[in-house]
């Protein structure tokens, strides 16, 4: 059995167009994301999703019950699949995550999904924190715009900001191409 799993985090209509937060390159990353899915189940790894609904119908978006709580189609969980629903950015938090991945054998974790500067860094942190491996597909996951001291961030600056400080001392930060190739030459092994 694999000691690998992929925790896929808050792939949720509304970060898509349309959505009520939408994300810059959240199609592409979600594509990315949904190869990662893919790899992963044909080599028999775990695929965790990991769903964020806020506690509150007042919230900005993933309201309880709306359509833009739920997972978008590309990245859907398949039967059997774990679903793990959080309320804060870490998805360890007063969640049954770790015991679930604990209960399964699991010694590596790889992250995918949104977004990059505040629920893809708080899962990737504690991740290691707790000792597992860690791994980011960082063109797996997308973020937005942010602004800080009257200035405009752009999205692809806080992705690599959080890329870089996360490689850094957290996880090994791969993209998809390399990642889903090295776990095919694993599985051929």
């Amino acid at each position: 059995m694999s000691k690998r799993a992929v925790v896929v985090i808050d792939i949720q209509n509304d970060y898509f167009p349309d959505g009520r937060y939408e994300l810059v390159g959240i199609e592409k990353a979600a594509a990315n994301a949904a190869r990662v899915i893919e790899a992963a189940r044909e080599q028999g790894d775990r695929v965790i999703h990991v769903q964020h609904v806020f506690p509150s119908q007042e919230a900005p978006f993933f309201t309880p019950g709306s359509p833009g709580s739920e997972i978008n189609p590309v990245a859907a969980p398949k039967a059997g699949e774990t679903v793990v629903v959080k309320n804060a950015p870490n998805p360890f938090l007063k969640t049954d995550l770790k015991k679930i991945l604990d209960d399964g054998g699991i010694e590596e974790v790889v992250v995918v999904g949104a977004m990059s500067h505040m629920c893809i860094d708080a899962t990737a942190r504690a991740a290691s924190d707790y000792g597992y491996k860690t791994t980011v597909v960082q063109d797996a996951c997308a973020t937005r715009d942010l602004e800080y001291g009257g200035m405009t961030v752009p999205a692809a600056s806080v992705h690599a900001a959080m890329m870089s400080a996360l490689g850094f001392a957290y996880a090994t930060v791969t993209d998809t191409d390399s990642y889903v190739g090295q776990g095919t030459a694993r599985a051929a092994v």
